[in-house]
C-alpha cells in the first residue's frame, strides 16, 4: 500500500510556536507507524517562502524577504530534527524546482480552459501606491464582525476578497485603500461543485475526515463555491507563465498548496524514484494541519487535482483544532506563545510530543499549561513508563547479574499485547492518536501494578522459577510498549531497545530471548515542580 503523508506548509515569518505543532505532530506519528508496518511511505512538507508575510516581516526588520525567509526556514529544519519529525523531503517554496512545476499545473488548467482571465477591481493604497496583495488589507469581516485580514477570518473561518471586509485599512500605513481596475487570471472553482459536493458526501460517509473538516466544507458548498483569482501584483512568487503577464504572480492559495506535489517530485528526482504510485487511486494520502486550513485541503486542492487530471485526492483530512495557552488565545503579535526553539532548549522531546498528543486538540480546542506539562511529564512518561522500565532492567541487574531470563510468556499476557497492536494501530489509522495513546498507558499501568502483585523481589527467595516468569513477563511487555511507542515517543523508545538490545522489527509482538543487559539508564529525568511557576513567570515577561 503507497502511504502519502502531507504535513502543512507555515510561513517563514518567524519561529514555530506550539500551536503549530499541536497540528503537524499527527503526521510524523503516522509516517512512523505506517512505516513499522512495512508500507510504501512518502511524508512531505516544507517552508512557505512566498507569502505576503514573509514580506511583511521584511519591510519591518528592513532586510530581503529572501533573508528572512532562509532564517526561519533554518529554524524550522532544525527544530523538526530535533523533535524527530521523519520528513522524506522538507523542502522551501522558493525552490527554482517548485515554481517550474507549480507554473506547469498553471498551464495545464489554461489549457483546459479553467483559467481565465477577468477585469476586476483590486485595492490599492495611493498613499505606498501600489495594489494591495490580500494580507496587506485589514478590516471587518463582513459575516461575524471580527477583525479580520483580506484573504481569511480566522474567527469563522470565511475565506474573503479584501474588497469584503468592512472598513478596511492598508496594513502597511493605516489609511483606507481605493480601487482600481487591473487584470488577473481566475480559477473556475465553480465547475467542481458537483464533483466537490460528491467527494465530500463520500468522506462524509466513510469517516475519513475529521468532524470539523466535514461540517466547514459542506458550509462552504452549500453557499456555492465561487471562481478565485490565482493571481496578484505581487513583488515576490511564482511569476505567471503567460507572455505579457510575468509581472503578476500565482496566488499564494493554489501555488503553496501544489507543494505536496512539488515535494513529491523532488522525492521522485533526488531519489531517483516513481512517485505515481503516490498520486493514483488506490494511493491513500493524509493531509495534516489546523482547522485555518481546512479549505484549501478539502475543496481547493482536490479542485486542483481534478483540474489537471490526477486521480488521488486526499482520503484522510486531519485538520485539529486551536491550542490555547494558559487558558488564553495563542497571540504572536502579543508574544503570547511558547516558542519551539526555547522549549526545546529545556525540555525532552518526548515529553513535549507525549503532551501534545494526549492533549491534542483533536475534536475541541485543546489548552497548553505549565503546570500540566510538567505533572504529566513526572507522573506519566517518569512516574508510569520510565519507572516500569528502570525497576524491571535494574531488577534483572541485581538478581540476575545482568541476564534476562528465558522462559515463555504467559498466554494472558501475549494477548493483552496483541490486543494492543491492534487497537493502537487502529486508533492511529483513524487519526484517534490521543486515544491510542491512553491505551498503550493503561497497559504500563497493567504492567506496574503486575510487578507489584507478583513482589518478584521476595519470589526470587521464595519461588525463583516463578520470579523468572514474573520478571520475563515484564520484559516482553516493556520491549512491545517501547515498539508501539516507537511512533509517539521515538527517543525514549529507542534508548529502551537499545538497551534490549532490539533490532529493527515490524509492527507485531516479538520477544527478547535470554541476553546480557547493556547498561541500564533512566528514561527520564524528574522536574523539579518550582519550574511551573518559573515558566509562568518567564511567559508573562516575555509577553508584556
Amino acid at each position: 500500500m503507497s502511504i502519502f503523508i502531507g504535513g502543512a506548509w507555515v510561513y517563514a515569518n518567524g519561529s514555530l510556536h506550539l500551536g503549530h505543532l499541536s497540528s503537524l505532530l499527527s503526521g510524523d506519528i503516522l509516517a512512523r507507524y505506517y512505516r513499522l508496518k512495512g508500507e510504501k511511505v512518502l511524508y512531505v512538507s516544507g517552508s512557505d517562502c512566498n507569502g505576503t508575510p514573509i514580506t511583511i516581516k521584511a519591510k519591518q526588520e528592513g532586510v530581503s524577504p529572501t533573508q528572512i525567509a532562509d532564517q526561519y526556514h533554518e529554524e524550522f529544519k532544525d527544530c523538526f530534527t530535533k523533535l524527530g519529525f521523519t520528513y522524506d523531503v522538507y523542502t522551501r517554496t522558493d525552490t527554482a524546482h517548485h515554481h517550474q512545476i507549480v507554473q506547469e499545473i498553471f498551464l495545464k488548467l489554461l489549457k483546459k480552459g479553467l483559467i481565465y482571465k477577468k477585469t476586476i477591481e483590486q485595492t490599492y493604497c495611493e498613499h505606498d501606491q501600489q495594489f494591495l496583495p490580500d494580507r496587506y488589507v485589514e478590516g471587518i469581516c463582513p459575516h461575524c464582525g471580527a477583525k479580520a485580514r483580506g484573504d481569511q477570518c480566522d474567527v469563522c473561518s470565511s475565506v474573503l476578497e479584501p474588497l469584503e471586509l468592512l472598513d478596511r485599512k492598508c496594513k502597511i500605513c493605516g489609511n483606507p485603500p481605493t480601487t482600481r481596475e487591473t487584470e488577473h487570471f481566475y480559477f473556475a472553482l465553480s465547475s467542481f461543485q458537483k464533483r466537490l459536493e460528491s467527494y465530500t458526501h463520500e468522506a462524509e460517509k466513510n469517516k475519513l475526515w475529521r468532524e470539523n473538516a466535514i461540517s466547514l466544507t459542506k458550509r462552504y458548498l452549500k453557499e456555492g463555491l465561487q471562481d478565485r483569482a490565482v493571481s496578484r501584483d505581487l513583488p515576490v512568487g511564482v511569476s505567471v507563465p503567460v507572455e505579457g503577464y510575468e509581472d503578476k504572480k500565482i496566488y499564494v492559495w493554489i501555488e503553496a498548496v501544489a507543494g505536496y506535489y512539488t515535494a513529491s517530485k523532488l522525492w521522485a528526482k533526488e531519489t531517483n524514484n516513481d512517485d505515481s504510485t503516490f498520486w493514483n487511486s488506490d494511493a491513500t494520502s493524509y493531509y495534516v494541519h489546523g482547522k485555518d486550513n481546512i479549505p484549501f485541503h478539502s475543496i481547493i486542492w482536490p479542485g486542483i487535482l481534478s483540474g489537471i487530471g490526477e486521480k488521488a485526492l486526499p482520503t484522510h483530512i486531519v485538520s485539529n483544532e486551536y491550542m490555547t495557552l494558559e487558558r488564553k488565545k495563542l497571540s504572536t503579535s502579543k508574544n503570547w506563545a511558547v516558542w519551539i526553539p526555547d522549549i526545546l532548549e529545556r525540555y525532552n522531546p518526548d515529553s513535549i510530543r507525549y503532551f501534545l498528543t494526549i492533549n491534542a486538540p483533536e475534536s475541541r480546542d485543546a489548552d497548553f499549561s505549565w503546570k500540566e506539562f510538567i505533572y504529566s511529564h513526572n507522573s506519566e512518561l517518569l512516574g508510569a513508563y520510565g519507572n516500569l522500565v528502570n525497576r524491571t532492567l535494574k531488577f534483572i541487574q541485581k538478581s540476575f547479574d545482568g541476564m534476562i531470563p528465558d522462559k515463555e510468556i504467559s498466554t494472558s499476557i501475549q494477548n493483552k499485547v496483541e490486543q494492543l497492536y491492534d487497537e493502537v494501530g487502529y486508533c492511529i489509522e483513524k487519526f484517534s492518536f490521543k486515544q491510542g495513546l491512553e491505551k498503550v498507558f493503561e497497559v504500563i499501568r497493567f504492567s506496574n501494578k503486575y510487578f507489584d502483585e507478583q513482589q518478584p523481589w521476595k519470589q526470587i527467595y521464595d519461588t525463583p522459577d516463578t520470579c523468572k516468569q514474573t520478571i520475563a513477563n515484564c520484559v516482553y511487555l516493556i520491549a512491545n510498549l517501547a515498539h508501539i511507542l516507537t511512533p509517539f515517543l521515538p527517543f525514549s523508545s529507542g534508548k529502551v531497545k537499545e538497551m534490549l538490545n532490539i533490532a529493527e522489527v515490524k509492527w507485531r509482538p516479538f520477544q527478547v530471548r535470554s541476553q546480557q543487559l547493556l547498561s541500564v539508564e533512566p528514561l527520564f529525568e524528574r522536574i523539579d515542580l518550582a519550574r511551573i511557576e518559573e515558566e509562568l513567570e518567564r511567559l508573562n515577561k516575555q509577553s508584556s
